[in-house]
């Protein structure tokens, strides 16, 4: 199907356009999850549902770290994921991830790209002076007692302001995706950065082909399809 597609669109508008179609394919094909962090968790699910039309379910404790999350499917195999401040723990030694602590107000700060060997993927970008962050185990139980464990490359290793991602590899664990509300589907992902040039650059160098604009300011924009049509959500 996508291929008859692509083979329309050359015909009908050349092959420049079918190519953004079949790079922006594969781009959403690397989305593993979106991070929405909020400085409260209720905030964060509240603005998502009165953007989106539908209300993100709960997902789990990060425990140690001091957050938790909800967690709405945007397809397949991607999620979105608000994370907040977790009320039942005690703060953390550390500062909370993805900036936590210092928002003011619920923004999408950065996404997770699949990977299966995520110490190659490590050692190739250290070759071009790009340090992904060391890969480190994370886990969580579900609200229905299911845990679940990961491994990825350390989110606080923050690359282009969240522009570019960390990596994750979910291994034998059901991918949160399949058991998320369903109600909204990912079908475009683009980026602002004040040096774009470069970000863009670095994109490229993981095999990432995600667009970036130049702006003022940071930037990372979900299109996404869902009750309320097709909205944006930054």
């Amino acid at each position: 199907m996508h291929s008859r597609l692509i083979a329309l669109l050359v015909s009908l508008f050349g092959a420049t356009v079918a190519g953004n179609v079949q790079n922006g394919s594969a781009l959403l094909a690397r989305v593993d999850h979106l991070v929405y962090a909020t400085p409260d968790l209720q905030m964060g699910i509240e603005r998502v549902e009165r953007t989106l039309g539908v209300r993100a379910s709960q997902g789990g404790q990060h425990l140690g770290r001091g957050t938790r999350n909800a967690l709405l499917s945007l397809g397949p195999g991607a999620y979105l994921e608000i994370i907040g401040p977790d009320p039942e723990q005690a703060p953390p030694a550390q500062a909370r991830p993805f900036g936590i602590d210092e928002l003011k107000e619920p923004r999408l700060v950065t996404w997770a790209a699949k990977e299966k060997d995520l110490e190659q993927l490590a050692r190739d970008a250290e070759r071009r002076a790009l340090k992904l962050g060391e890969v480190i185990s994370g886990s969580r139980r579900r609200a229905d007692g299911v845990m679940l464990s990961w491994r990825y490359t350390d989110p606080r290793t923050v690359v282009a302001d969240g522009i570019v991602p960390f990596f994750i590899d979910w291994g034998n664990t059901p991918h949160p995706a399949a058991t998320s509300i369903k109600g909204a589907s990912l079908i475009g992902l683009r980026a602002e950065h004040p040096d774009a040039e470069q970000v863009q650059r670095t994109l490229a160098g993981l095999g990432l082909d995600l667009r970036v604009q130049q702006g003022s300011r940071t930037a990372l924009i979900a299109i996404i399809s869902s009750s309320r049509g097709r909205v944006e959500l930054r």
